[in-house]
């Protein structure tokens, strides 16, 4: 008779670190100077099969924080107009409130200590919550404070490409381009190849 999988804690895989995906959409590079705009964050799940798969996403609408910059060019790639009637966006300290709290409690049923943000190129995404976290006066977050996981590093390891769209591609996940450039449909992709390569690239570390 085959052996059957016992399931595997997501908390003793990353060493009690919950891996969440999150990406940000903002009004220039400069996480020091430009403003949040949007933020979405996914958190994962392991099945009775130990595969990894997307479990919740949250995501918000962020007000530009008084005396921000906007860099016309970052604003004509994500489409984004941050001062739309119709974006309906909360204060930054509110959204950064609402993502922690909700992180912090997807941390706690994992049965993991800290949560550890997964992104492609997640340096940009964690810099930019660093600033926001700083600007509201938050002491801590829920994500560790320098450790990433970072998608396009592991895609280059695991498919040969770096690019989102071409990882993507290479693991036959859909993505259409219109669509790229939300918080929301960004991260959902990136978590869907960061649980490819974990279902399919981890060396065996699952079994």
């Amino acid at each position: 008779m085959p052996v059957k999988k016992t399931p595997f804690k997501i908390a003793s895989r990353f060493r009690g670190l919950l891996p969440v995906v999150v990406d940000v959409e903002t009004s220039g590079l400069n996480p020091g100077s430009h403003a949040l705009l949007e933020i979405a964050a996914v958190t994962l799940a392991l099945s009775r099969e130990n595969k990894f798969y997307r479990e919740k996403t949250v995501a918000y609408h962020v007000e530009p924080y008084v005396g921000a910059d906007f860099d016309p060019e970052s604003l004509a790639v994500t489409g984004i107009d941050p001062h739309h009637p119709l974006r309906f966006p909360i204060p930054e300290k509110q959204a950064l409130h609402n993502l922690f709290t909700e992180i912090s409690l997807a941390v706690e049923k994992a049965g993991c200590h800290r949560a550890i943000l997964v992104g492609h190129n997640a340096w940009f995404d964690l810099a930019f919550l660093q600033a926001a976290r700083k600007r509201c006066h938050f002491k801590t977050m829920p994500f560790h404070s320098f450790t990433t996981l970072d998608t396009a590093t592991l895609s280059a390891f695991a498919l040969g490409e770096t690019v989102l769209a071409k990882a993507l591609r290479a693991s036959k996940i859909p993505f259409d381009v219109k669509d790229a450039h939300s918080a929301i449909y960004d991260a959902e992709r990136t978590a869907e190849l960061f649980c490819h390569i974990l279902n399919n690239h981890s060396m065996g570390l699952m079994r």
